[in-house]
C-alpha cells in the first residue's frame, strides 16, 4: 500500500450524503435535528482507514448546506470535570470544543449554542460556561440528568423530563448536533429539542450522521473491525441489525449501542410524534452513505489492518501509563488476531527495533536507554534514526529522512554546532534541565535557524511537508517535546509501551 493510492471517492460521497440529508429533513416537515456522530472535523481516523478520504470532509458537507443549517455543540459535565484527552490532539474535551467552535467560524458556520450535558453544578464546568459566555457571547444552555433515563419514559417524555430542559431557539431546517467525542448527549439533546418543538406545534424529526461502522459492509470487514477497535475503550462492538433484517430481509451493521438503544428511542419517538414515525431500525435512523463511495476494496482493506495494528500499540501505551485498562489491551489484540494480524504486519516495527539495537552496540543511549526510530516513505523506502546524547531518536529520524528527501549526503550537517551548543547551554544554566540531548521541537527550531545562513538546511526543511500521513514507529514513548513535533508534522505514530526514560519527569 502506498500513501498516494485512493480507495475513496470524495466527491461522490458529498453528493450523496448532501441528498440524502435534505431528503430526510423532508420527511420531517423541514425541520430535522441530525445528530453528527464520529469527528466533526479533522476526522484522521476515517482518513486513514479509507485512503482518499478527506478528513474535513463534512465541512465541506456543511458548506454545501450552509443556507439550511445551524450547529449545537454538546458537551459531558464529566468529561470537563475529569478532563478528558482527545488523544489525536493530545488536549482536553472542552479545549476541543473551543478549537471546535474556532474551525466550523474559519469555515464559515455558525455555532449558536452549546449544551452541557448531565449538569451538576461543578465549579470546573460552571468556569468553561462562563468563559463561553464572557470572552464570546455564546450561548451556553445546561441539561440535567433525568431519573431513570433512559427507560423511564413515562418522565422522560413530560414537563419533568424533556420538558425540564432549556429550550434552544432555531431558525433553520437542519439542526447539527455534534460534540468533541462519545457518549456527549447528543441524542438526548436531539430528542430534548423535538420533544420542544411538538409541544410549540412544529413538526420536527430526528436522525444520525455515523460514518462508522459502514452498515452495508460485512460485519467482519476490515473497516468495521477497525471501528471496535477505535471504541474499544468504551466497549462498543459491531452487530447485524435485528430490526433491520426483520423488517426488510436485508443485513445491515450497527453496534450495539445504537441497537439496544433502538426499541427506547422509538417508544420514546412514538410518544413525542404519534404515528408519524418512519423508523423500523437503528439503521433507518441513520444517514450513511460512506460505503458506496469506496472504490478500492483491496486498499481501504489492507489500510483499516494497519488501523488495528496502530490501535492495539496505542492501547498498550495508555495501559502503560495508566489511562486505559487491560480489558482494551486485550480486545485490540483480539480484532488483530481475527484477521491474523501481528505487529510486524506494520512493516516499520520491525526496523526501529534494529535501529535500537544498532544504538546499544554503539553505546550511544541516554541514560542507559537505548532508542530506535522507523519512518516509512510514500514510496516504501524505510529510514531510522536512534538516540543519542546529542538528540532523541525522533530528531535524529526527522533529520535522517529529510536529508534522504533532499538528496543531501549523509556527511553533510544540518544544525549549526553553535546553535545546538547555545540551546544546550539554555536548558542546562538557565532551565537547570538534566537531559540535554535535543528533543524534536528543539531539533526543529534548531534546523530552522540554521536554515537562514545553511543551504542545506534550507532545502531540507522545505521537505518536512513531505512526511504528512508517514507511518513511524518508536521502541519507545516519545516524550511531550518529542510528541508534539510529530503531530505537527502529520505522521502517524506509534510505539512501544516503554518510557524513554528512568525519570518520572519528561520533557
Amino acid at each position: 500500500m502506498t500513501i498516494d493510492k485512493i480507495g475513496f471517492d470524495n466527491e461522490k460521497y458529498l453528493k450523496e450524503q448532501s441528498k440524502c440529508i435534505i431528503d430526510r429533513a423532508a420527511q420531517f416537515g423541514n425541520k430535522l435535528y441530525l445528530e453528527f456522530g464520529g469527528k466533526l472535523i479533522y476526522d484522521y481516523h476515517a482518513s486513514r482507514v479509507l485512503p482518499g478520504f478527506d478528513p474535513n470532509v463534512k465541512i465541506k458537507l456543511l458548506k454545501r448546506l450552509e443556507d439550511k443549517i445551524e450547529v449545537i455543540i454538546c458537551i459531558y459535565s464529566g468529561d470537563i470535570e475529569r478532563r478528558k484527552i482527545r488523544a489525536d490532539f493530545g488536549i482536553t474535551y472542552d479545549t476541543d470544543a473551543l478549537k471546535l467552535i474556532d474551525d466550523l467560524r474559519e469555515g464559515g458556520i455558525k455555532v449558536i449554542a452549546v449544551v452541557v450535558t448531565r449538569y451538576n453544578g461543578q465549579q470546573v464546568v460552571k468556569q468553561f460556561m462562563n468563559k463561553l459566555e464572557r470572552c464570546d457571547n455564546i450561548k451556553v444552555y445546561t441539561h440535567h440528568p433525568i431519573k431513570g433515563y433512559p427507560t423511564n419514559i413515562d418522565l422522560i417524555v413530560s414537563e419533568e423530563g424533556y420538558g425540564a430542559n432549556q429550550f434552544i431557539e432555531t431558525s433553520k431546517p437542519i439542526i447539527i448536533v455534534t460534540a468533541p467525542g462519545p457518549s456527549s448527549g447528543k441524542m438526548a439533546t436531539c430528542l430534548s429539542q423535538v420533544y420542544h418543538e411538538h409541544m410549540r406545534g412544529i413538526e420536527a424529526g430526528y436522525a444520525k450522521f455515523e460514518t462508522f461502522p459502514i452498515w452495508n459492509l460485512p460485519l467482519k470487514h476490515p473497516i468495521n473491525m477497525a471501528y471496535e477497535s477505535a471504541t474499544a475503550d468504551i466497549g462498543d462492538f459491531n452487530q447485524v441489525d435485528p430490526f433491520h433484517l426483520e423488517a426488510y430481509n436485508i443485513t445491515a451493521i450497527n453496534y450495539n449501542r445504537d441497537v439496544e438503544i433502538f426499541p427506547v428511542v422509538k417508544k420514546i419517538m412514538l410518544r413525542i410524534m404519534g404515528n408519524k414515525l418512519v423508523y423500523k431500525s437503528p439503521t433507518d435512523m441513520g444517514l450513511n452513505m460512506a460505503g458506496f463511495s469506496i472504490i478500492d476494496d483491496d486498499l481501504v482493506q489492507q489500510a483499516a489492518k494497519q488501523e488495528l495494528i496502530r490501535r492495539y500499540f496505542r492501547y498498550s501505551c495508555e495501559y502503560a501509563m495508566g489511562v486505559a485498562d487491560k480489558k482494551t489491551v486485550q480486545r485490540a489484540e483480539l480484532l488483530m488476531k481475527e484477521l491474523n494480524l501481528t505487529i510486524f504486519d506494520r512493516k516499520v516495527v520491525k526496523e526501529a527495533r534494529q535501529a535500537s539495537i544498532i544504538a546499544q552496540k554503539k553505546g550511544k543511549g541516554n541514560e542507559g536507554v537505548f532508542a530506535g526510530a522507523a519512518l516509512q516513505l510514500r514510496n516504501g523506502t524505510i529510514i531510522t534514526g536512534n538516540n543519542s546524547p546529542l538528540m532523541h531518536a525522533a530528531s535524529s529520524l526527522i533529520l535522517n529522512t529529510i536529508k534522504v528527501l533532499a538528496k543531501i549526503p549523509d556527511n553533510i550537517h544540518l544544525l549549526s554546532p553553535n546553535i545546538l551548543k547555545s540551546i544546550s547551554n539554555l536548558k542546562s544554566e538557565i532551565f537547570n534541565h538534566k537531559r540535554l540531548s535535543l528533543n524534536l521541537q528543539e531539533t526543529l527550531i534548531a534546523l530552522s535557524i540554521s536554515a537562514d545562513f545553511n543551504p542545506s538546511a534550507k532545502v531540507a526543511m522545505e521537505n518536512l511537508k513531505e512526511l504528512k500521513g508517514c507511518e513511524m514507529h518508536s521502541t519507545h514513548m516519545p516524550p511531550p517535546g518529542d510528541e508534539a513535533g510529530l503531530r505537527r508534522l502529520g505522521l502517524n505514530i506509534t510505539s512501544e509501551p516503554i518510557f524513554s526514560s528512568k525519570r518520572l519527569f519528561i520533557t
